[in-house]
């Protein structure tokens, strides 16, 4: 009877279905009739298979900790971030039918395997990891489904011995990102996904960087993985903080630590099967994150790639070095280390030892630090849209190109301002390539938002009116932090503008006194 399971996983799945956020797009309807159909199939065969059927069934229950809570973390991250940003509450049949496949995957797999399925939590943080960083598009989204196989695949074929058990290399939901990253980004067809909007749309939340803390928190109690995710939010700190001094423009454009990167410090890179058990080793392991993201920001930008990769294709390469790190651990003659912390990962999750919190003061202390010099939720260098004109201006590295990536940002959110400035730099090349088309395509977007110089730019070719932004246009670029500005009385609207280096709303406060 337990063989019926993988069906009724995939009738669910069908089930989903039939809701109206699936059924109004027929490549979704059709790619959950697939990914259903796909475990029933395999259910069907394998009961016809004499050799496997005696271990087709069989189910073992196992509830880890590991898995429950950073479930209930990412369940967490999900509501807050979705509160702000609808997109993602709209995904919940998705991630639902996710969830049902990578049960029913996972169990098939195990049983085609002469093995018994251990039926617990595991799949959800899996699920819930991939989903956090990468979603496809409805008309692609049975490469969603795939994504999922890869990661168990992953899990149950590339393994390793470490410390005399077989045990999986990669972090499930890291593999699969970090394959299909590659190939998106090889294939030029980012697009087909919403990584770029899901990357950009965290700071929609008020306080997320607050947020984040707190969920992270939670985490580090338990697993104690405070080294990992401390010394890797303090290496990118020091080293934008670094390069914010040699070049004179921040790093990461408006913060210190991008917001979808401080998710991944805490809900990404943390997996305890797949990193590092010793002190020293999660404090190499954290290292290598904060270096690899910074740097593979850098070179996915020099590449013209989307620089939102950078903290997913770093976990996978980290996972494989974990076994270095372990070995130059040992062979340093950190003994001591070593059992200390083989006898700490043998002790009940509740039982927290006092080290741990001794390190968790120290970066809540860190964290605190951050926060009370603007690097986290408050208002940000990088936030300020003159500041990058001025840096432009002055050929500051890599400001010019700053510049429109913030403008064509705005532009998305429909700021006409923003466009106009675009369709100008587009037509003008000053700044950037020289391409009519694109100027053009700007200009008209601006011009259908009723912003009057665009229209008139778009009526002459030579013409280059530019003027100060509107009230709306306002609105819409400075509501960092997730703000809503739409009520926002023109007065403080002015202050807000002053204090983002808007010289005219500065001139605007000083004659109105």
């Amino acid at each position: 009877m337990k063989l019926l399971i993988p069906l009724v996983l995939g009738v669910g799945i069908v089930a989903l279905g039939l809701t109206p956020r699936v059924g109004s797009n027929a490549t979704l309807l059709y790619s959950f009739w697939v990914a259903a159909g796909a475990i029933s199939v395999w259910s069907l065969v394998l009961a016809g298979i004499p050799a496997l059927r005696a271990s087709a069934g069989r189910l073992e229950t196992t509830l880890r900790a590991q898995h429950y809570i950073q479930a209930l973390c990412q369940f967490a991250v999900y509501a807050y971030w979705g509160w702000y940003w609808r997109p993602v509450y709209d995904m919940a049949v998705l991630i639902g039918a996710q969830l049902l496949f990578a049960y029913g995957f996972a169990m098939l797999l195990s049983w085609s395997r002469g093995r018994s399925y251990a039926l617990g939590f595991g799949p959800i943080p899996i699920i819930g990891s991939i989903n956090l960083f990468l979603w496809f598009r409805d008309d692609w989204f049975y490469l969603q489904f795939l994504m999922i196989a890869v990661g168990f695949l992953g899990k149950e074929f590339v393994r390793w011995h470490r410390d005399g058990r077989s045990v999986h290399i990669f972090n499930p939901s890291a593999f699969a990102l970090g394959i299909f990253s590659l190939v998106l980004i090889a294939s030029g067809s980012t697009g087909l996904t919403w990584g770029q909007e899901i990357a950009s749309t965290l700071t929609l939340a008020p306080r997320i960087y607050l947020f984040l803390f707190l969920v992270g928190l939670v985490v580090m109690y338990f697993f104690e993985i405070t080294l990992v995710a401390g010394t890797a939010a303090a290496v990118l700190f020091l080293l934008s903080a670094t390069s914010f001094q040699i070049t004179g423009v921040p790093y990461f454009i408006d913060s210190e630590i991008p917001a979808a990167v401080f998710l991944g410090l805490h809900l990404l890179i943390t997996d305890p099967s797949t990193s590092p058990r010793t002190p020293v080793g999660k404090t190499i392991f954290g290292a290598l994150y904060g270096v690899g993201v910074f740097g593979l920001y850098t070179i996915l930008g020099v590449m013209g790639a989307p620089t939102f990769y950078d903290k997913l294709l770093c976990v996978p390469l980290l996972n494989l070095s974990v076994r270095a790190i372990d070995h130059l651990v040992r062979s340093r003659d950190w003994t001591e280390a070593w059992t200390a912390t083989t006898e700490i990962a043998a002790r009940p999750v509740w039982v927290t030892p006092r080290l741990n919190l001794m390190r968790m003061a120290a970066w809540i202390a860190f964290f605190g630090v951050m926060s009370m010099t603007g690097r986290t939720d408050g208002q940000h260098t990088g936030d300020a849209l003159p500041f990058w004109e001025q840096a432009c201006a002055e050929e500051r590295a890599n400001a010019c190109s700053r510049l429109i990536q913030l403008e064509a940002s705005y532009c998305g959110d429909n700021a006409a301002w923003a466009c106009n400035e675009l369709g100008l730099h587009y037509r003008e090349g000053t700044i950037v390539h020289v391409d009519a088309a694109v100027g053009r395509s700007y200009l008209a977007q601006a011009c259908e938002l009723r912003y009057q110089p665009a229209c008139m730019n778009l009526l002459e070719p030579s013409g280059a009116i530019r003027t100060e932004p509107r009230p709306l246009d306002l609105r819409l670029m400075l509501r960092e932090g997730g703000l809503n500005l739409m009520d926002m009385e023109i007065p403080d609207l002015l202050e807000r503008a002053c204090a983002h280096q808007w010289s005219f709303a500065c001139q605007r406060i000083a004659s109105s006194t």
